[in-house]
């Protein structure tokens, strides 16, 4: 790679670390005006107005807001319950907030976990998600096949003894890619996804299908490939009896030959691993 490419990639991911730390500034900024009585929707439109106040005009998907057992997605079965309801935060409650704004052409998809007050289980289940964190970072390195990695997140869950929950998302995705997005004037969304990101989505989804991989992190048979360089949202989400916890972050694979620089996390300065590294 000459220096000149190098530069250019370090340029465009300095570009998408600034939208996720956006992103996730609001989320914190949310989290801390939540109080006893209000709604997840009221909670995904502090979300949205926190971010619009910030220039963000587009979105990969509009904020999502998950209170108590639905932060486990209790009784999913149809994609419309992921959508904001009327459920109140309660004290004690688990809660968990989902945003993926794009900002300056950049996309940022990320998932906050927090609760009203002490929750020791949801506590717990996020000490645990770092070894999540660790495990795909590790096997995406030694690039071992999507799915295969998919399964080894499964068992590592089973041991810990969680249920996955982000089977319950569509296509059961653990991640998904997520790309630079065209700017326009308009950016209009369908069931709450963002036009232009589901165009990039599916111009991938050709691309991909054609050479043999997916955009989609996926169970299935179509992510039998290794990991294909390019930006991933990843978010493991753990569940355990009507509690649920995850984090959700972009990681950055490449096709270099070190290790090191083969996949790495676009940041290490996020809420849940700042956490981790107090409580050690």
């Amino acid at each position: 790679m000459t220096t000149a490419v190098a530069g250019e990639r370090a340029a465009e991911l300095r570009k998408f670390r600034r939208v996720q730390r956006l992103a996730y500034e609001c989320a914190e900024a949310v989290a801390a005006r939540l109080q006893p009585g209000v709604t997840e929707r009221e909670a995904a439109r502090m979300q949205r107005e926190w971010l619009r106040e910030r220039g963000v005009r587009d979105w990969f998907h509009l904020p999502f807001a998950w209170f108590g057992d639905r932060t486990a997605f209790v009784n999913f079965r149809i994609p419309l319950q992921f959508f904001p309801t009327n459920r109140r935060l309660e004290p004690g409650m688990p809660f968990i907030l989902d945003l993926a704004p794009v900002f300056e052409g950049c996309t940022a998809d990320v998932g906050y976990s927090g609760s009203l007050g002490l929750n020791p289980v949801q506590d717990k289940l996020m000490a645990d998600l770092e070894a999540h964190r660790e495990l795909i970072l590790r096997e995406v390195r030694e690039r071992r096949p999507l799915r295969e990695i998919y399964e080894d997140v499964d068992r590592l869950m089973a041991r810990q003894g969680y249920a996955n929950r982000h089977r319950a998302y569509p296509f059961g995705v653990i991640a998904h890619k997520v790309d630079r997005v065209k700017e326009r004037r308009w950016s209009p969304h369908v069931f709450g996804f963002g036009t232009q990101s589901l165009k990039g989505l599916a111009s991938d989804a050709l691309h991909g299908h054609r050479e043999g991989w997916s955009p989609l992190w996926s169970p299935y048979r179509f992510s039998d490939h290794p990991p294909q360089p390019g930006l991933w949202a990843v978010e493991p989400h753990l569940g355990f009896r009507g509690t649920g916890a995850k984090f959700e972050e972009i990681l950055v694979v490449t096709d270099s030959k070190d290790p090191e620089q083969s996949a790495f996390w676009l940041d290490d300065d996020l809420p849940h691993v700042r956490r981790w590294a107090e409580d050690k």
